[in-house]
């Protein structure tokens, strides 16, 4: 299926490059392998909570993995927030030693024979509050480690990770649950993120230019601006509503699959290890076919395919119950997994700029694991309620109406966007220096358009309007002067000087800079645009006097 662009012009794919590329990095690779022992560890952990919890009802055991991804629905935001005002590597520190921490707690528990189904639920809890603080912090890093044009196979290994992972936790988790019972799964866990804590403490990171006093956000500034940078982003708004569109079906596998296993296919703890094997495996050798898939069918065309092979596979779940039939049905399902995360993990980091990269994450994520926390207890319940084959025929139908919406609301063109840093406003030529807190501020900015030229200025400031709000402004419009034709008269509101300098120095993007240049290319020959800045002289404070 061709991918269109706003413009309506088909998204061109990207050429195929080695899936392995990113591997190059010595850093990247460190952190690769020891999140792959962390990943075994928390899918070993997965085993060993659900399958203590089998025995107390479907909704139950769809609640571990709500208890893990209810904390990012809460906590992504803020976590962005620190993660783009602090530095990330402490972050992701500090996050790994609390969860180290909490595993522990857990394994102890499960020794001495004290860990309740609600504890239980608790400490999962808490776990996912680490994993949600480390988010937005471990993908904004990427960029750090590894080129632009690499970024898909970043995310792609990151898919691949996590399923090997996969391919092989659930199984030992099986067996060790099996052997020796679920407190062990728990201690591993534990042990587990040591390894990434080393490599961060290694890692010679360069040093990243601090941001001046005057431009620092306030932390509920932080937050309103990525809600601003995101509602005015299109291309991160339809990534959002792709993901949005995917994760509730997708999550009925993960979440029914314990029910599968225990019910349906009367298996044991092993051989649930061994169907989320499969997932697994379909993965990793998905990996080596997703640069061929991404040129034949581009972005779009694996959005589409993936949802409608999960649909299948919920098909196969719903209507087949033997064991190496499901196994292997499991194993596109690993592929169309590692192929829509992938797409929608690099489609989001490519178009964020540096100093919402974080935060913009965080809002991705908050929709791709709140997705997944509270489709978890509805299919759980659905399942209690209706019969699992019912809840898995659902869930399919659902992941058939997101393939179909691919057409009708695709990614728009990458190629569209470029989110480098572009600092070209020249100084505001003031008389005083106003403080970091002196505001609000009225930029206005008057235009001389050529006659001709008038319907296509309008529509040019369209998308400058949706930078000036992306990068600061509360308020945006555009007036033309009732005594003076062609002469247009923008006006923005910025809730702080700090607000408008950090437009100046920090936020402004390749991507604004052409849509103000297309704009500017219409005005008359020989004018070019007057910038004033007035200040509120009633609210706000002021540091000039006379």
């Amino acid at each position: 299926m061709s991918a269109t662009s706003p413009s309506g012009s088909p998204e061109q794919p990207t050429s195929p490059g080695s899936a392995w590329a990113p591997l190059a990095s010595p850093v990247f690779r460190a952190l690769w392998i020891a999140q792959f022992v962390s990943n075994v560890g928390t899918w070993m952990q997965t085993v060993g909570a659900q399958w203590l919890l089998l025995g107390h009802g479907a909704t139950l055991v769809t609640l571990v993995q709500t208890a893990s991804s209810l904390p990012v629905v809460l906590l992504a935001l803020p976590s962005g927030v620190l993660a783009d005002r602090f530095d990330r590597r402490g972050l992701l520190i500090v996050a790994q030693l609390t969860m180290a921490g909490v595993a522990a707690v857990l394994a102890a528990l499960a020794f001495a024979g004290a860990l309740s189904p609600v504890v239980l639920l608790v400490l999962t809890f808490l776990l996912g509050c680490g994993t949600a603080l480390m988010g937005p912090a471990w993908q904004a890093i990427q960029p750090e480690l590894v080129d632009r044009a690499q970024l898909g196979e970043a995310s792609a290994l990151g898919a691949v990770n996590m399923n090997l992972a996969r391919a092989i936790g659930p199984a030992i988790g099986g067996v060790l649950v099996a052997a020796a019972g679920a407190g062990w799964t728990f201690a591993f866990n534990a042990v587990s993120y040591v390894g990434i804590v080393v490599v961060l403490l290694l890692w010679r990171r360069p040093p990243v230019a601090p941001v001046p006093a005057a431009e620092r956000e306030r932390f509920l500034t932080a937050l309103l601006a990525a809600r601003r940078y995101v509602w005015n982003a299109p291309g991160i708004r339809r990534v959002l509503l792709r993901t949005a569109l995917f994760i509730p079906g997708a999550a009925a596998v993960w979440s029914l699959l314990p029910l599968v296993a225990g019910d349906a296919l009367g298996l044991g703890s092993g051989g649930y290890g061994l169907l989320l094997a499969a997932v697994g495996l379909g993965a990793v050798s998905g990996a080596f076919l997703l640069p061929r898939l991404r040129e034949l069918l581009g972005a779009n065309g694996i959005l589409a395919a993936g949802a409608a092979a999960f649909a299948v596979v919920l098909v196969v779940l719903a209507t087949v119950h033997v064991t190496w039939v499901v196994a292997l049905a499991l194993l596109p399902a690993g592929l169309a997994w590692i192929g829509v995360l992938s797409t929608l993990s690099a489609a989001t980091q490519t178009r964020l700029p540096g100093w919402v990269r974080a935060r913009g994450l965080a809002v991705y994520l908050l929709v791709f694991q709140g997705g997944q926390a509270l489709a978890a207890p509805l299919w759980g319940g659905l399942a209690q309620w209706l019969g699992l084959t019912v809840a898995l025929l659902i869930a399919a139908g659902l992941l058939v109406l997101a393939a179909a919406s691919v057409r009708p609301w695709p990614l728009y063109d990458a190629a569209r966007i470029d989110p480098t840093p572009s600092d070209h406003w020249p100084a505001p030529p003031l008389v005083f220096e106003p403080g970091p807190a002196d505001g609000p501020v009225l930029v206005s900015v008057v235009y001389r358009v050529a006659p001709g030229n008038r319907s296509a200025f309008a529509y040019a400031m369209r998308h400058v309007a949706r930078s000036r709000r992306r990068t600061g402004a509360l308020t945006w419009g555009m007036y033309e002067d009732g005594n003076e034709p062609g002469r247009y008269i923008e006006n923005y509101l910025v809730g702080s000087w700090a607000e408008h300098l950090a437009q100046h120095h920090t936020r402004l993007t390749a991507t604004d800079r052409l849509s103000e240049e297309r704009a500017r290319a219409l005005l008359l020959p020989g004018t070019d645009a007057e910038v004033t800045h007035a200040f509120d002289v009633c609210t706000g404070p002021m540091t000039h006097t006379g």
